[in-house]
């Protein structure tokens, strides 16, 4: 290794990932999904903060190239608050990059009404545009099984106990037959909600990277037809630093009575449990009072329904790298918003 001062930030060499994983707060800070977005062909760069040769700070930094441009958006998703030495380094690194800004929405919950970055002549501002949502639902999984379900809704109980009474059976299922049935009920459950969904190249080279480094698990949710199985609902959970997430889940649009996903969630539940998993989040939420004609209302009632404690994270931030284009790429997003919201009306 170099010779290098007591206390430095550099790149983060391959022979560290084991600490660094071990030091991400977040499966989206994990050196397995650094290298599933670089398959996907966008830039990682990790960084991480030594002290006496002992490194004690990481963030994974995504790079994304402008269309047309030779300017890059860099996004830090899910990290813990940056050291300001470590604040002082990105913007070293933004420079060499071409970047406009750096986009970065920490895993760390709000503990009070408002919060700014605790570093004065730094140039960061609350994002006008958030990418990842504010809000989640996380349960605490420490209490017994008997707890769990009496802290439920007693609807999504009884719910549970219609599957089980269908002898829906739930299980792990990491085979190449299994995640073909995800990625066809996850473009079928997608279609059917209108909503946006990653392409097959996406799910396929996620679930190859993460599954190898055991984070993704794949479960499904079957229902026994004359002795033969149907899958009702495929979920992507990840397991990572004793926290279990639920980042994707697909069901089919048959027998939805039978309640499967409702069964799946309390298996995956026990499986968090199993697993020495103290909390599990449950990937984003809507707010507080949220309105049921929203798109998004029927995913948060039902997790809401497993009793889980609704989180608000402390928000987006834009640490300005080159103010004149950051400017500028602010009117041209709010045009485009504005065109593509006049553009749905007319269609």
């Amino acid at each position: 290794m170099t010779n290098q001062n007591q206390d430095s930030i550099r790149i983060i060499e391959s022979n560290d990932k084991n600490i660094f994983d071990r030091l991400a707060s977040h499966p989206l800070q994990s050196w397995a999904w650094g290298e599933f977005r670089k398959q996907m062909g966008v830039n990682i760069v990790r960084l991480g903060k030594y002290k006496n040769e002992e490194l004690i700070e990481v963030v994974q930094l995504s790079l994304h190239r402008l269309p047309l441009t030779s300017f890059t958006i860099g996004y830090i998703p899910k990290s813990l608050i940056p050291s300001k030495e470590m604040m002082q380094k990105l913007i070293e690194v933004g420079k060499e990059y071409k970047c406009i800004f750096i986009k970065l929405e920490p895993n760390v919950e709000l503990n009070k009404l408002d919060f700014q970055f605790p570093y004065n002549k730094l140039p960061i501002i609350k994002s006008p545009h958030p990418l990842f949502t504010k809000y989640t639902f996380k349960l605490n999984l420490k209490p017994d099984e008997e707890e769990l379900l009496k802290c439920m809704h007693p609807k999504t109980r009884y719910n549970i106990r219609i599957a089980q009474k269908h002898q829906v059976k739930v299980q792990e299922d990491n085979s190449k037959q299994a995640f073909e049935k995800y990625l066809t009920l996850t473009f079928e459950t997608t279609k059917r909600q209108k909503f946006y969904a990653h392409d097959k190249k996406y799910h396929e080279k996620m679930w190859e990277t993460l599954s190898k480094a055991n984070i993704a698990h794949l479960f499904t949710a079957n229902y026994y037809i004359d002795n033969k199985p149907e899958v009702l609902a495929a979920w992507i959970v990840f397991h990572f630093n004793n926290i279990l997430y639920y980042p994707y889940g697909s069901s089919s649009s048959r027998m939805r009575n039978i309640m499967a996903s409702n069964l799946m969630m309390w298996e995956t539940i026990l499986y968090g449990r199993k697993m020495g998993a103290i909390a599990y989040d449950m990937w984003g939420s809507l707010g507080p009072n949220p309105n049921p004609k929203d798109p998004w209302y029927g995913f948060h009632r039902f997790k809401e329904g497993y009793g889980a404690r609704l989180i608000e994270f402390i928000g987006s931030f834009d640490l300005i790298i080159n103010p004149f284009y950051y400017r500028l790429y602010n009117i041209f997003y709010c045009l485009r918003s504005l065109y593509l919201k006049i553009k749905s009306h007319i269609s």
